[in-house]
């Protein structure tokens, strides 16, 4: 009773948390759909002020001034980051947050198990003939173990993820002799750690459950390939939500454990939505990389075949003569930084009287929404812009197709040829185009996923091969 006693909160309090809270969630609905993305992000911004405003006010601070300049240091990185990072980067941005939030976790839980007192999970015992000692609460022993075990995960993980997705790690998944083994062991160790430190809360079982998680985190992270790099990434969010959480009971703070629960909650359904998208297995990916294989995926190198090369005087003349022409960005438009220059060729193709739409693949780019953030960058109307299932249907009559930079996500073969690893998971159907524009920088490369795309050879496909920011803007000049 004394306990509850303690950590009992005046009602304004708990009011301010669940305004929070409410923002919170109108601010996931409203990045649900680019219109409303803005509103979303100003939501979400004002829940957080909330939070941690009412936070501020009901904690003795020792140091308020300390408080404020750590505060203002993070906000002058966070905004000069923010300013100065590329579109590209996007990916490599997101993932590096989500390693501060695991490495947040991490150091939270180790204050709170060096200092129990201070965080009010802890009670003197003092046994007779004997020292008193501090034992931490069963239940807070349990909340720190997994929030500091998921926050190391978090943090190694995305580690990783940052290092594929900028370059200087493979983008090919690592495959470790015995990973599974491995894997499933350390896994099976942090487990049993995290019930053995609810009976004994020596620090060296506590620092080896950290120790551990953190080599997991690594482990889980690098057999998997940049294919499923979005996934990933998704995964790995849902992990950082469901470490602030745990650490939200470890503080008694009902803002964190909302908002983890949201974040971790949301993340998880968009990994699996992101799963079904490619075809891959939800449980396979978590586990790292589980159904990958140590050959060489699908075709591996690109095919000698003959096909049809065009220009970009090809190009404009087909697209001014159509009557629908459906864009198809992928993350060589992304590489390329190629956005403003097809906004432009799409503003005037519009001015012949040609219909534009733009198709996106669920998985294209490296991270969820990846295409719908650079099109808004460069102001591509809302409204041109399409979901897989949404427009599908119409590209049997869409008279161009131009595909730039996308070669998974329009692979007929994953339709069609049941060895190949893509097989079964949703593409575009640009093939059924009457004409298909593919830009790409040569013919020498292959998809992410290391298989070749049959659609460069067939009769209705041209091949515009160039950096595809250059062949945009040749065609602007075309259509000038």
């Amino acid at each position: 009773m004394a306990e509850a006693a303690a950590h009992a909160q005046p009602s304004w309090v708990l009011l301010a948390y669940l305004i929070a809270g409410v923002c919170f969630i109108l601010a996931l609905r409203g990045l649900s759909s680019p219109e409303s993305s803005q509103r979303g992000n100003r939501l979400g911004m004002i829940g957080m002020a909330i939070a941690v405003g009412t936070t501020l006010a009901v904690h003795q601070i020792t140091s308020l001034p300390e408080i404020a300049i750590a505060i203002a240091i993070g906000a002058a990185i966070g905004l000069v980051t923010a300013r100065r990072i590329q579109m590209t980067a996007m990916p490599q941005l997101v993932a590096a947050f989500h390693s501060l939030v695991g490495l947040a976790a991490v150091l939270v839980g180790a204050a709170a198990f060096l200092n129990p007192e201070a965080f009010g999970i802890a009670v003197r015992i003092t046994p007779i003939a004997s020292p008193s000692f501090i034992s931490i609460l069963p239940v807070s022993r349990i909340e720190m173990g997994l929030g500091v075990a998921i926050g190391a995960i978090t943090f190694s993980g995305s580690v990783i993820a940052f290092l594929k997705l900028n370059g200087n790690m493979s983008g090919s998944p690592i495959l470790l002799p015995g990973r599974h083994i491995i894997n499933l062991g350390t896994l099976a160790a942090i487990v049993g750690l995290i019930a053995y430190f609810t009976q004994d809360q020596a620090p060296w079982v506590f620092f080896t459950v950290m120790a551990l998680s953190f080599a997991i985190g690594f482990l889980l992270i690098i057999p998997i390939g940049g294919a499923d790099m979005p996934v990933v990434v998704s995964m790995l969010n849902s992990y950082s939500g469901w470490a602030a959480a745990a650490m939200g009971f470890t503080l008694h703070n009902s803002a964190m454990i909302i908002t983890g629960a949201l974040v971790g909650s949301s993340g998880a359904i968009l990994s699996y939505i992101m799963c079904r998208a490619m075809n891959r297995s939800f449980i396979s990916v978590i586990a790292g990389g589980f159904g990958a294989v140590s050959g060489p995926s699908g075709g591996g190198e690109a095919i000698d075949r003959p096909y049809k090369r065009g220009s970009a005087e090809d190009a404009a003349f087909l697209m001014s003569q159509a009557d629908q022409v459906i864009i198809v960005p992928g993350y060589g438009m992304a590489v390329a930084q190629a956005q403003h220059a097809l906004r432009e060729m799409g503003d005037l193709l519009k001015k012949e009287g040609v219909r534009v739409k733009y198709a996106i693949h669920p998985v294209a780019g490296r991270m969820p929404g990846h295409m719908n953030v650079l099109l808004a960058e460069a102001n591509v109307p809302y409204d041109e812009v399409f979901e897989l299932e949404d427009i599908n249907s119409e590209f049997a009559q869409t008279d161009v197709a131009f595909v730039i930079g996308a070669n998974d996500v329009t692979n007929p073969a994953a339709k069609t040829d049941k060895s190949s690893p893509i097989y079964g998971m949703p593409v575009l159907d640009v093939e059924k185009a009457r004409t298909v524009l593919f830009i790409k920088r040569s013919m020498g490369g292959v998809g992410y996923a290391g298989v070749d795309n049959e659609l460069f050879y067939r009769d209705n496909t041209m091949m515009l091969l160039a950096d595809a920011k250059k062949m945009v803007e040749e065609i602007v000049k075309a259509l000038g």
